[in-house]
Order: C-alpha cells, then sequence, then structure tokens
C-alpha cells in the first residue's frame, strides 16, 4: 500500500498514511484496550481507515474467543465493538472509504448480506461514529459542533444511545486534575448528553439507516 495518494494532498493537507507495521506496533503498546470488546477508540483523522480497521479486527477477535457458540450474543458483542470505533476525516473520499473499510470488515465476519437487518444497523452505526469534519475546529464540514454517540449494549438486544458534544469531551481531563475548581465534582455533574435515546434494538438502528440516506458507506 503506497502512504501517499498524491504529492498534492501532502502539501494542501499534510495527508501520510502510517503502514500497517507501525499500526500493529503502536496497538501493541494498548493490546488489553484493542482486546476489550467495550473499549473505545477515537482516530482523530483516520483517514481511510488504516487503525480503526485493525481495532475493530482485534475487538472481532475478542467477540469469536468469548461469544463465539452463541449466535444470538456472537452479533449483538460484533456491533457492540462497531459501536466503540470512532473517527473524523476532512477529506470525503478518506471519509467514504473508511465508512466502507469498517463495513466490509464487520459484514465478513457475521457473513452478513445487504438484506440482513444487522448489515443496516452497521451501516447506521458508522454514519454515526465517522464524521466528515475538522477535528482541529471540532466541527463538521458544515459547521455544525461534532457529535458524539455514546453507545451501550443493554443485555437482551438492546443497546443505548447518549449523545455528547465532541468539545465538551475533550475538557474532561481538564475538569478532573487534582487541584482544578472542579476536581471534587463527579463527571455526571459536569458532562451531561445533548440527547439521550430510549433503548433500540438492531431492527430499530436498522430502521434508522433507511431513513438516512446522505451518509454512511455508498
Amino acid at each position: 500500500m503506497s502512504l501517499v495518494k498524491s504529492k498534492k494532498r501532502v502539501a494542501d493537507h499534510g495527508e501520510v498514511f502510517t503502514p500497517d507495521w507501525l499500526v500493529e506496533a503502536m496497538l501493541d503498546l494498548v493490546k488489553d484496550e484493542t482486546d476489550r470488546i467495550d473499549s473505545r477508540f477515537l482516530e482523530p483523522a483516520c483517514g481511510s481507515g488504516n487503525f480503526l480497521v485493525r481495532i475493530l479486527q482485534r475487538k472481532l477477535g475478542a467477540v469469536e474467543l468469548k461469544y463465539g457458540k452463541s449466535e444470538f450474543e456472537r452479533r449483538q458483542y460484533a456491533l457492540l465493538g462497531l459501536m466503540c470505533s470512532y473517527g473524523i476525516e476532512l477529506l470525503p473520499d478518506n471519509i467514504k472509504e473508511c465508512r466502507a473499510n469498517l463495513l466490509d470488515i464487520f459484514t465478513a465476519y457475521l457473513d452478513l448480506d445487504e438484506s440482513d437487518e444487522f448489515y443496516h444497523a452497521a451501516f447506521y452505526v458508522l454514519s454515526v461514529n465517522l464524521v466528515h469534519g475538522d477535528a482541529m475546529k471540532m466541527t463538521t464540514l458544515d459547521g455544525h459542533p461534532i457529535i458524539f454517540a455514546e453507545w451501550a449494549y443493554l443485555g437482551a438486544g438492546r443497546f443505548q444511545r447518549r449523545d455528547f458534544r465532541l468539545e465538551t469531551l475533550t475538557l474532561s481531563s481538564n475538569f478532573s486534575a487534582e487541584g482544578s475548581l472542579f476536581a471534587d465534582l463527579g463527571m455526571h455533574d459536569l458532562f451531561q448528553p445533548v440527547r439521550s435515546y430510549p433503548p433500540m434494538t438492531v431492527r430499530e438502528l436498522a430502521a434508522e439507516s433507511l431513513l438516512d440516506t446522505t451518509r454512511g458507506p455508498a
């Protein structure tokens, strides 16, 4: 794989892709987290998904190891692993490729076709979790604040979603620092979601993807 798409993109955007061997070495430094299904990863310049693809593959390996004997749990926790992968990318072709690459990994693992509700649920999750925007400005390309969904698996095939603004989440370390004005306050006192949703099933998530045809992998 070439590490650059064009010299112009390097000059205009500083775009250089991380080689696979370096991706693996960096992820090995946090192996306990990459092997944990519900650990959350954000790549603020995700490109076409070099890091996120390998993170998802590691999470799916953990799913197979723990839930491989139960098809129901295997599917639910595979979706949770996907839900815990986040990215921001400035260039439109990259974000499209990233979404498609992650969807390909997910669908291959569960052997899905486009008629399966898990396919459409994953499509929807990727349209929410992988944002076409500017990580430095913490805004989408149309100038709105970047909002990320916090997903949780409640069991029995139900998922919980709460939305948070990225600029709020990035302040968490400052507020919790020892000696800061807010150090003795709980995180729940400071960081409230901008929206909370009722629990949703995979079928309900899939239905959302059919209403959202302007984002996600083509």
